[in-house]
């Protein structure tokens, strides 16, 4: 029986060690949703492939099908935005919070998803260039992340009613802003500028975005991650890390 190849463009969102010089990849491939694979002999110092399979890399692969974790056959890379994010820590925790929520939003394997891979790439390429602040990015992406999945964070509108907005309160399990008559006991009233920031991160405005105070932005990331762990119904250990 012959064996069956495809190829693929993939984020590389983790990996893990398997014995003594291979390793399980987990891809986010824009034309098949999440991919299991192994990587064969990539820890090795010869390997062909081993650094083009680094976390937040953008490979063109081949593989072919195995019985339970398909095989990397080859890889070139077409971005190694790792490299960079890497290098600092701020970086890195709002780039691997990003990639485990997208693990956690995507469907089973086999489903592509080609917007969220769109959303990914351009937030990873962002994280890498150093342009704008990490945590930000991360933050903007998570909620659009969110929306596209159908879980969009109501920011204009009364979460509950729909009557428009702007509202004072902000109630996680509601699913974010709540007018007078419907905030439920224990909503948070958040500041005048962590609305501005939370309005401003859903649209990618960063005009207003990075004109945000230390405070604002903190109390905008507590509740993004509040909402999004809620929502997936895991925690997010990442997120803990970026949020520090």
């Amino acid at each position: 029986m012959s064996v069956k190849t495809y190829r693929v463009h993939a984020i590389v969102l983790r990996h893990q060690d398997l014995g003594e010089a291979d390793r399980i990849v987990t891809l986010f491939t824009r034309e098949r949703g999440i991919v299991r694979a192994v990587a064969k002999g990539v820890r090795r110092t010869k390997s062909r492939f081993g650094a083009r399979l680094e976390p937040f890399s953008l490979v063109d692969l081949q593989l072919y099908e195995g019985r339970s974790l398909d095989v990397v056959t080859q890889a070139e890379s077409i971005h190694q935005f790792g490299r960079k994010i890497v290098a600092s820590y701020e970086a890195y925790t709002s780039a691997s919070a990003m990639v485990e929520v997208t693990e956690r939003l995507l469907p089973a394997e086999g489903e592509p998803d080609a917007e969220l891979f769109r959303l990914l790439h351009g937030a990873l390429a962002a994280v890498a260039s150093g342009d704008r602040a990490p945590d930000l990015l991360m933050n903007s992406y998570i909620v659009r992340a969110l929306a596209h999945a159908g879980w969009e964070l109501a920011i204009f509108e009364c979460a509950k009613c729909a009557i428009e907005g702007p509202h004072e309160a902000f109630n996680v399990y509601a699913g974010g802003a709540v007018c007078d008559d419907c905030r439920p006991a224990g909503s948070a009233t958040p500041s005048v500028e962590t609305w501005q920031l939370l309005a401003a991160l859903s649209v990618g405005d960063w005009r207003i975005a990075t004109q945000a105070d230390e405070s604002a932005r903190k109390a905008a990331a507590g509740l993004i991650a509040a909402y999004a762990q809620f929502q997936i119904e895991r925690s997010v250990r990442s997120l803990k890390l970026a949020n520090r």
